[in-house]
């Protein structure tokens, strides 16, 4: 269903959850996808904007329309894509290439499909990216309704893309924000402007900005100082016995069901961060103990998520 307007001006989404899953790692086929190299439509102001990190596995797509960066969505974005994109493939022809690149040998297969990138078949972002945080994201089983509120609100920072939406149509790839990219230099500062472009005037027109990405991708992008006020940081604790620790894999997981929380649930988009607490605050006694909500002056929000 579509958006609902009342008479307050507030909007309801009637989405619900799907049951349907897929097995991880299963291959993507074209026919239960939307057509490869459709557009993505131009991007709007929105209420709430979450912005995730991608995963480093990727599954990838058995058949697709090629690479077309014109159908990525933040076109202002291209020129810097097409330069991370051309050293990309340069980087992993090398000898050195792993090196280069910051990984084993245990994805040199990986590494090696980077040289075949702009042949490579595409997929739906949310589709391609994988591991525990989409996982249980799950943006790859949504009911229409959902999936055009993910589309909408949910943003991957990328050190290929910069930002991509989950419907934009991007094959798999290799490359983290933390690399120093030969010919282009450390990723995280090459996209520090061409982002700021993107994402400032989202942050400046009061979007709130849910941000589950970790400390390598938020280089790449911080709200401006004036935005601060709407900028919330998702961190995960864990509770062992009355003690509370910050945890790292767990909290894939949990940032992931609060993706999915946020883009499922009925009711109004949370638009403060005060209203993003009692939305998470739905999911204790399911997926949570508790939810606590940081806000010191100048310095942006903290969300905490508290499991066992």
């Amino acid at each position: 269903m579509l958006p609902t307007t009342l008479p307050c001006g507030a909007r309801t989404f009637l989405g619900e959850p799907e049951g349907s899953t897929r097995p991880p790692g299963q291959l993507i086929r074209a026919h239960s996808l939307p057509r490869p190299g459709t557009p993505a439509a131009p991007p709007t102001v929105q209420d709430v904007l979450i912005l995730l990190p991608p995963s480093e596995g990727k599954t990838a797509p058995v058949r697709g329309a090629a690479l077309d960066l014109s159908a990525l969505s933040a076109a202002g974005l291209t020129g810097t894509r097409e330069a991370v994109l051309d050293a990309l493939v340069a980087a992993s022809a090398r000898p050195d290439a792993l090196e280069v690149l910051g990984v084993g040998a245990g994805v040199a297969d990986e590494v090696a499909r980077n040289t075949g990138l702009r042949a490579a078949p595409t997929a739906p972002a949310g589709h391609v990216y994988t591991g525990v945080l989409y996982a249980a994201a799950g943006l790859d089983r949504l009911t229409p309704a959902a999936r055009r509120r993910a589309a909408a609100a949910v943003r991957v920072v990328s050190g290929l893309w910069g930002l991509v939406g989950p419907e934009d149509p991007i094959p798999a790839y290799r490359l983290s924000m933390g690399v120093d990219l030969p010919g282009v230099g450390p990723l995280a500062a090459a996209w520090r402007e061409p982002l700021r472009a993107e994402l400032d005037p989202r942050a400046l027109a009061g979007d709130l900005v849910v941000d589950c990405r970790s400390a390598t991708y938020l280089a790449a992008w911080r709200p401006p100082r004036a935005a601060l006020a709407s900028w919330v940081q998702v961190r995960v604790l864990r509770e062992v016995a009355g003690r509370r620790s910050v945890v790292s894999h767990h909290a894939k997981h949990t940032r992931g069901v609060l993706t999915r929380h946020l883009v499922t649930r009925r009711g109004r988009e949370p638009r403060t961060p005060g209203e993003l607490a009692a939305a998470a605050r739905e999911l204790v006694g399911s997926e949570l103990l508790a939810v606590e909500l940081e806000t010191p002056a100048g310095r942006g929000a903290t969300l905490s998520l508290v499991v066992a």
